[in-house]
């Protein structure tokens, strides 16, 4: 998940422009990514995931005919969305591999269309696709018009340099010390609300240093300007994953937030006009998270620790 954008994915203007005209000008034109896996099962995140006939039984008629599931995803949007390679239109991600786990196991294709993300929930309205998976929060709000199937939990997290010189393992640890954060984002609230936590321990506050990137933030932690750069948990876990073949940084598991700091549910987006596919998909999950694919997959992209122990339905407080 790219650093720059909050937790909680913005669809205010998706949900005020729910007529069908709009929700058809937000359609794109781009024809569906259909690296699908056979009805057979498929090979996920190292796992084999078999069918279940029951389940594909269970799916509405129109979906067991076309063998489709048509699948809404906004890309990119780093670990959860990504182009295998920039200009080509093969997807990958742990969204994208969640889409074929449920699609093998419930027998049929999930094929994946990018779509603009505010335009995601009006063509869910529209009948253009039958799903979104997108790293989309579960709120109240969203509730209204879609249902969610939650498969994992994630908030802010803590990137630090590799080795964790500094010994951080809270956010408290921040307190007294200088530490990096992207303006204007969810991360950066959190950490001017924790200054009144430091207060209470007799700590100095938090030395928040802001910039204009993530990637700025970056380079300060390598240079060892701060201590920690503050930024979503999946994008913690991808970057420390990922930069320098896993060399750079580390990202922090805080025990007490093992999804994150404000960490909330993110869900697959299902038409309330689809409740027969919203149960079918809900059953597969609850599969995925019971033998450990789902955390597989999860781990693959280095957040292990955002996947749902539970796989719940519209689960969002907000």
């Amino acid at each position: 998940m790219h650093a720059s954008t909050p937790v909680v994915r913005s669809l205010t203007a998706a949900l005020t422009a729910l007529t069908a005209t709009a929700a058809l000008s937000a359609c794109g034109n781009s024809e569906p990514e259909t690296a699908a896996p056979a009805p057979s099962g498929a090979d996920v995140a190292g796992v084999r995931v078999q069918p279940d006939q029951d389940l594909h039984d269970a799916l509405p008629e129109a979906i067991k005919k076309s063998g489709t599931v048509r699948v809404a995803t906004d890309v990119p949007y780093a670990p959860f969305e990504m182009f295998v390679k920039e200009g080509q239109s093969e997807l990958t991600g742990l969204d994208y591999d969640l889409g074929q786990a449920l699609g093998a196991k419930l027998g049929v294709k999930f094929a994946f269309t990018p779509q603009k993300f505010d335009g995601i929930i009006p063509a869910l309205q529209a009948g253009k696709y039958d799903v979104a998976i997108s790293a989309i929060t579960d709120t109240k709000e969203r509730q209204q018009v879609v249902d969610f199937v939650d498969y994992s939990q994630s908030g802010s997290g803590l990137l630090v340099a590799d080795g964790n010189p500094a010994g951080i393992t809270t956010l408290d640890d921040l307190c007294g010390h200088p530490a990096g954060v992207q303006a204007a984002t969810n991360q950066a609230d959190l950490l001017k609300a924790h200054q009144s936590r430091c207060a209470e321990l007799g700590r100095q506050p938090i030395d928040i240093q802001t910039f204009p990137k993530d990637s700025d933030a970056q380079l300060a932690l390598r240079a060892g300007k701060v201590v920690a750069d503050v930024l979503t948990k999946p994008a913690a876990g991808w970057t420390a994953k990922t930069a320098e073949n896993g060399g750079a940084f580390d990202s922090v598991e805080d025990p007490a937030a093992q999804g994150g700091y404000k960490a909330s549910p993110n869900g697959v987006a299902v038409s309330k006009k689809q409740p027969q596919l919203t149960e079918a998909i809900h059953k597969a999950l609850r599969q995925l998270v019971a033998d450990g694919t789902l955390t597989k997959i999860c781990d693959k992209y280095g957040v292990a620790s955002i996947a749902v122990k539970e796989a719940t339905k519209n689960a969002g407080a907000q």
